[in-house]
């Protein structure tokens, strides 16, 4: 039997060549890879550099990307920030580090920096933003951005058939595409569902991207969502590409995301993608994951990690060696050290800038650019408010090509066809008739019936440059929108310092004296929009100022709640001639409606007739009282109310809305705060009674003020 030393040694011939790789790497080069390690590990470095900065008392939250590295890398990409625009969520640091946000502006966010690119420290660390990248300012909300995207996809679309409009819309590009992510929580927020539809209903390039982790902070997948998966939900989503992806494999996101995005760029429409990945850490620093799940399911999920997996593919196949994936986590180290020891020292915003951006800097909707003076042609009739405020639409669509009008019912017809043989809705008050027949259905349109879809829509059309100038059928159905209206609409420009602007234009009915009005079609509730830092908020009580004060709301740059009292729409009592296209009353300034030496009634909308109908039966009795319509409700004319209450020394302040908590309770507060020593009498106020308002029209009338309350209220003011 042979042994070892006299067996007889083979020639070693040529070199054997080297294995080919036992993966499919459907198009990455060497260099690629290693680029998606780099930014994988600089990815989780820097989430573990500000877990090390949060302990230091350096940064003050931190919620982490961990487990979602891989498919937030192949979708930075692929994807061109300086094509595509951006929706991400929290999870997505690696995201944003490869369109080109940097580890130190990163950092600067957890420091809250005053030049970190997101928001000058308003907002939390890794709520994105990047105006330069295309990514438009995130909240915390979770679901909110989907609506946005669609509608900055719609605002693509329109540009893609009318090229006229494309000098209007931001960075307008051929072929972009809308991203947004979400976790798999957010699949249950019913914004996410709104956005499928429409994006689907008007073949959108929006791509959702599932970042499905197994869990919303605690609540696991299954109590989320039906079945554990929403892919599978989705399917029946007519002309949705519906795909699934290991999202922590590096290589098989990007084979998918490749086609995916080349087959949207051809106007295939929108994809969902659901990405499975894991989430190796807590939610954030104010969870601890060992609450809720097993030290047994933790370290199942361990091998999954994509900082686990993807370094033992690289040198299994080949690519890399220990000490080369060493060095560039020790280059990464040393990068991210670096930048956050300039991060800790760089300063915060300086407190006097708190107000700054809550406007716009540049269009002051109070200032004297917006006061026009009428002007009516001779012989021309009187109309009624509706009409006036459908004229305001008319004049300004002639000559703005960025409005569009939408909302539930504004269409004269969503089948253009039959236009040939009906006369068209226009609006269930028919403030919008006749809009759809002159500038078309491409400008003005039905929606869903889904108020949020409505405002979220607008707001990322506005982000691209359009004047979206929407309905809301009642205020009574507003609520649906009121988180888009409160978190989104009028926080975009503070949060983001003035880099993202979103100036909607939000038109509503409100109001009761209807007579069958009801519970659900009479509501006044004012006072949850004026105690909106950021919004508008006008109510006109006649025809003239409705036009004027529209004409202000839409050529101005902040986003303006409209109200638009119902029962006023055909009054005879508030027509008026019809002032020229370019009437223009500026927000803030009130009208002395009557003079009176007695005392002043501060009031505005529908109670400015009662007023005026009260005013008549005290003049009989010799009590002259002055009257002044605010018209605007936010901002509101401070110093028309400071000379009249300083002459007069006695106000009563009257509304519609519930006396309780009313508006008249913030103007009370400031004039005895600030007046108290012009004053011969305590500040009274009318308002409705503290509940709902009923169907009887015998009911609505205790209910609501009348004339005779007014007339008591100012008559036992006057004899104080």
């Amino acid at each position: 039997m042979p042994t070892q030393k006299n067996k007889k040694k083979k020639s070693p011939g040529r070199p054997r060549k080297a294995e080919e790789p036992q993966v499919d790497l459907h198009g990455l080069e060497k260099d690629d890879l290693l680029d998606i390690y780099r930014n994988m590990f600089l990815s989780r470095e820097l989430d573990d550099e500000e877990i090390r900065l949060k302990g230091k008392g350096k940064i003050f939250f931190q919620i982490n990307g961990c487990g979602h590295e891989a498919i937030n890398t192949v979708l930075g990409r692929v994807l061109d920030p300086k094509k595509d625009w951006f929706f991400p969520y929290y999870r997505d640091r690696a995201l944003m580090l490869q369109l080109g946000l940097t580890p130190l502006e990163m950092l600067k966010m957890g420091t809250a920096a005053h030049d970190e690119p997101a928001g000058a420290g308003r907002q939390m660390p890794s709520h994105w933003g990047a105006k330069h990248l295309h990514v438009v300012n995130q909240s915390s909300c979770t679901g909110s951005q989907c609506l946005h995207a669609v509608g900055t996809a719609e605002a693509w679309k329109k540009g893609k058939q009318d090229a006229s409009l494309r000098e209007h819309i931001d960075d307008w590009s051929d072929g972009e595409i809308a991203h947004v992510s979400v976790g798999d929580g957010t699949t249950s927020e019913g914004e996410f569902w709104e956005s499928l539809s429409t994006a689907c209903n008007l073949e959108l390039p929006v791509l959702f991207v599932v970042e499905d982790n197994g869990y919303a902070i605690s609540v696991p997948v299954e109590v989320n969502t039906p079945g554990g998966s929403i892919s599978s939900l989705v399917l029946g989503f007519p002309g949705l590409d519906v795909r699934e992806v290991d999202g922590c494999d590096p290589v098989a996101c990007h084979a998918l995301l490749t086609k995916v995005v080349a087959d949207m760029r051809k106007g295939n429409g929108p994809t969902l993608v659901h990405a499975k990945v894991v989430r190796p850490y807590s939610h954030s620093l104010s969870d601890d994951e060992r609450l809720y799940r097993t030290t047994s399911e933790r370290e199942a999920e361990e091998p999954r990690d994509p900082l686990n997996s993807f370094p033992k593919l690289l040198i299994e196949n080949g690519f890399a060696d220990e000490e080369t994936l060493e060095n560039i986590r020790q280059q990464i180290r040393d990068e991210v050290r670096e930048a956050s020891d300039l991060a800790v020292e760089a300063p915060q915003a300086d407190p006097s800038t708190v107000l700054d951006h809550l406007y716009s800097p540049s269009v002051d909707p109070t200032s004297s650019r917006f006061e026009s003076p009428a002007v009516v042609s001779e012989g021309a009739d009187p109309t009624t408010m509706v009409d006036m405020i459908n004229a305001s639409l008319r004049d300004e669509m002639r000559v703005d090509p960025r409005i569009h009008v939408f909302g539930e019912d504004v269409a004269d017809a969503s089948r253009s066809e039959v236009l040939e043989e009906v006369k068209g809705k226009g609006g269930v008050f028919k403030a919008t008739f006749g809009l759809q027949r002159e500038f078309g259905g491409e400008r003005v349109y039905n929606s869903p019936l889904a108020e949020a879809n409505i405002v979220g829509r607008a707001i990322g059309m506005a982000v691209r440059g359009l004047k979206p100038v929407v309905e809301i059928q009642f205020l009574d159905y507003i609520w649906p929108a009121y988180h888009q209206i409160r978190s989104e609409l009028a926080l975009m420009r503070w949060r983001s310092a003035g880099a993202d602007s979103c100036p909607v234009v939000i038109r509503v009915a409100s109001g009761g004296y209807l007579r069958g009005g009801a519970v659900y079609h009479s509501q006044s509730a004012e006072t949850l929009f004026t105690h909106i830092p950021g919004l508008r908020v006008v109510m006109p009580s006649n025809a003239t100022d409705a036009n004027g004060l529209l004409r202000t709301a839409i050529r101005c740059q902040d986003p303006v709640i409209f109200l638009e009292h119902k029962h006023l729409y055909r009054q005879t009592h508030n027509k008026g001639a019809y002032p020229g296209p370019d009437f223009m009353i500026p927000f803030g300034k009130a009208s002395r409606v009557r003079e009176g030496d007695r005392l002043t009634i501060v009031t505005y909308g529908a109670l400015v007739h009662r007023c005026m109908t009260a005013a008549k039966t005290l003049a009989e009795e010799g009590i002259e009282v002055e009257i002044l319509d605010l018209r605007t409700l936010a901002p509101y004319d401070w110093n028309s109310i400071e000379e009249s209450v300083k002459r007069n020394h006695k106000v009563l302040i009257v509304h519609e809305e519930s006396l309780s908590w009313g508006y008249g309770a913030e103007l009370a507060a400031r004039i005895q705060d600030e007046l108290f020593d012009y004053l011969d009498a305590p500040v009274r106020r009318v308002g409705a009674m503290d509940c709902f308002v009923a169907y009887a029209p015998e009911l609505e009338e205790v209910i609501l003020p009348q004339p005779e309350k007014v007339a008591q209220a100012a008559r036992n003011l006057a004899l104080y």
